[in-house]
């Protein structure tokens, strides 16, 4: 979980340093694909999640 919220964290700094900063749009971008990644990552291990977990006979 806190890998999430570092992730989620980093992609705001960037996408504000790249929107605020001329020439930097970049960042911008990047934050952005790191956004993406960070939710796609949230997805698959939530999704997987429940499956850990068995009833012990």
């Amino acid at each position: 979980m806190s890998l999430f919220l570092f992730l989620i964290l980093a992609a705001l700094i960037l996408g504000i340093i790249g929107f605020a900063a001329h020439g930097l749009f970049y960042l911008l971008i990047i934050g952005a694909i790191v956004l993406l990644a960070d939710l796609a990552y949230a997805a698959v291990r939530f999704r997987r999640g429940g499956r850990r977990h068995r009833l012990t006979r």
